[in-house]
């Protein structure tokens, strides 16, 4: 964790170069989740091999094919979800525990799944080293869902599926709200699903994009002659 009493001006500044060029200019304007990009150091999740592109517009490779999302996306998905005091949020995919450690401040308790072990332990450290507690990380498959703590107020997959199990919209309580990535390359849909009433939901398309797949997704049938 970073306790100095006066941080490097340096990263200080670069920090907010990518806030004000990459993420307000994506229509993150929600002074929270800005704060929050401030207090919580992206950098300290990164892996070190990778900590000199912690503030660039990109995917972070994590291995196994797995990435630590670009700076704006992670914004963006806090911003979408409005999180509360009160939600408990299901993640899927621990990763490095950034995203984790962004939920957490949010919201009242953070259930993260990681099917890697050696992800869900660098997770563990990062998280322990920034005294973040309000979490429950957990080793198991959850690309086709998670019901051991459910109802959900908040869900996020922090990779993308090619096909959304609806075993992930049925963990929500009403006025619960699911970030997914859904399709497959070239191009992939952003959605926000909102539990409007038992069994009834809205899909809003955020924005389209294109990132690595859940390790074990959910897969489109295909047809073969």
């Amino acid at each position: 964790m970073n306790t100095e009493l006066n941080p490097d001006p340096t990263i200080e500044q670069i920090r907010l170069n990518m806030i004000s060029q990459q993420i307000r200019t994506w229509y993150v304007l929600d002074d929270e989740v800005l704060d929050l990009l401030n207090k919580i150091h992206r950098e300290e999740f990164v892996p070190a091999a990778y900590r000199h592109a912690a503030f660039v517009d990109m995917e972070i490779p994590l291995g196994q094919g797995q990435v630590m999302l670009a700076p704006k996306m992670e914004a963006r998905i806090l911003q979408e979800l409005h999180i509360k005091k009160t939600d408990k949020i299901l993640e899927v995919g621990s990763g490095s525990g950034y995203m984790t450690a962004l939920l957490a401040q949010l919201g009242n308790h953070v259930y993260s799944v990681e099917i890697a072990p050696e992800f869900k332990n660098m997770a563990e450290t990062n998280l322990k080293a920034h005294n973040i507690t309000n979490i429950t990380l957990e080793l198991g498959d959850a690309a086709h869902g998670w019901s051991k703590h459910e109802p959900y107020d908040v869900i996020v997959v922090t990779a993308s599926t090619p096909v959304l199990p609806d075993s992930f919209k049925n963990s929500l309580n009403t006025g619960g709200r699911l970030f997914a990535i859904v399709g497959e390359d070239p191009v992939m849909d952003a959605e926000l699903i909102t539990c409007v009433a038992p069994g009834e939901f809205t899909v809003t398309k955020l924005f389209e994009t294109s990132t690595p797949e859940l390790i074990n997704a959910a897969q489109a049938n295909r047809f073969t002659f």
